[in-house]
């Protein structure tokens, strides 16, 4: 693959991959900063920061911003998750000049507008509300806040209402100067380009970034593990139970990700067949693995029915502790298999790639080869799967559920049911 890394005199990172078969490029600035580095009275600054960057800098407004890059068809997003943020674009191949300068101007040279900060409060304040009133985001807040309790790991990106009603804009700047510097800071881009003009763009455009090399590092993350549960008049009961996961340099990530798929990736996956095909309980319910620098999170989302959730459950940890021993050697392959064709599949979207790319660097200091991941699933055996499950059922369990929740059971029943020493069925 042509993947090429170029460092800056500042420190800042530049990854690309050229794709000559394709007529796009996708591109972007990735930081490694989010929700886990906010102090208690700043929670949501990260996100509301990501908002205000494309509200207007020294030679654009707002609208000007949007109007640019639609003017050429192309597409402006970012994100805030709780140890990144990202700002990306995709443009036709002629047009990376552009989507390049817009991207760092809007990280070079925002303007934090008065008026445009109240404004974007508003619509922030908005977007919690949603998120209030869509049962199954909100389980996954709790599902984090139940797991890391009483530390930014467990805050929400969003921020609580009061927080972000009344951020100043100086926080905005402070946050921004502190954590956006040329060391900590990666561009990533893939699709019909070529990497030395991506390079010199990025240089020019970021000619004033600060290379301060002394951003804060979060506190580390805290496993505690408990239970939460909520009372509301819905049609179904949102449920998440989980256990601690797997950083991203843990020995057994890989095997973490084929466990996830076997057991409630796809619809062979055991708790597929069992709760949905075979009993019928759930119309959605899968696993998931989340992994952070300096640990993870291990969980199974499930919604359904009130009187059904008396069922599901006892189920749902029953196929959880039989898969400490037992797994098969087909089920393994198909779920190696399901990882593999995934990545290469991704391989395909210019904008999965430049997000594989800066992932890798932020993480792992180095893009990774495809046949070296590939070797890493291919790696996993039974033994690694049965011991990554051995491992999470070892911590103590994280549950959360809203919803109608009167046959629920207990937290400490529902723990009993997941101890590896117990008789699954």
């Amino acid at each position: 693959m042509s993947v090429q890394v170029s460092e800056l005199a500042g420190g800042l990172r530049v990854v690309t991959h050229r794709m000559e078969t394709v007529q796009t490029v996708s591109l972007g600035v990735w930081v490694p900063v989010g929700t886990r580095f906010e102090a208690a009275e700043a929670n949501g600054v990260s996100h509301l920061l990501e908002h205000m960057a494309f509200k207007g800098t020294e030679r654009r407004d707002a609208r000007a911003i949007a109007e640019e890059i639609e003017a050429v068809g192309g597409h402006l997003n970012a994100y805030t998750s709780r140890e990144i943020t990202a700002y990306h674009a995709t443009v036709l191949k002629e047009d990376v000049a552009l989507g390049i300068d817009i991207i760092t101007d809007i990280l070079q040279n925002p303007v934090f507008d008065e008026t445009e900060l109240g404004r974007e409060r508003a619509v922030v304040l908005q977007e919690i509300g949603q998120t209030q009133d869509t049962p199954d985001d909100i389980v996954f807040d709790r599902f984090q806040e139940t797991a890391f309790p009483g530390q930014p790991m467990g805050w929400p990106v969003l921020g609580p209402p009061e927080i972000v009603a009344a951020m100043p804009a100086e926080v905005l700047r402070t946050y921004m100067k502190t954590h956006y510097t040329a060391p900590r800071m990666v561009v990533a881009a893939a699709g019909n380009l070529d990497h030395d003009a991506v390079v010199r763009l990025v240089e020019q455009g970021f000619a004033g970034l600060g290379d301060g090399r002394d951003g804060a590092t979060p506190a580390p993350a805290r496993y505690i593990g408990g239970d939460q549960r909520e009372q509301r008049e819905l049609e179904q009961v949102h449920l998440l139970i989980g256990f601690e996961g797997f950083a991203y340099d843990d020995d057994d990530y890989y095997a973490a990700q084929v466990m996830s798929v076997l057991l409630g990736g796809g619809m062979s996956s055991r708790l597929f067949q069992e709760i949905r095909e075979k009993r019928g309980l759930a119309y959605s319910i899968y696993s998931f693995n989340s992994a952070y620098m300096d640990s993870g999170l291990f969980g199974i989302y499930s919604g359904t029915g009130e009187e059904e959730v008396a069922e599901l459950v006892p189920a749902l940890c029953a196929e959880v502790v039989r898969a400490a021993s037992g797994i098969e050697q087909p089920e393994l392959m198909r779920a190696q298999a399901q990882l593999r064709a995934g990545l290469l599949m991704s391989l395909e979207s210019t904008a999965s790639r430049a997000e594989q790319l800066a992932r890798q660097l932020l993480v792992m200091g180095r893009p990774l080869p495809l046949e070296e991941i590939i070797g890493r699933i291919e790696a996993v055996d039974v033994a690694a799967v049965e011991r990554t499950v051995h491992r999470i059922l070892a911590s103590r369990p994280t549950g959360t559920a809203i919803g109608p929740l009167g046959r629920l059971e207990g937290f400490d029943d529902l723990a009993a049911r997941l101890d590896p020493g117990s008789s699954p069925g």
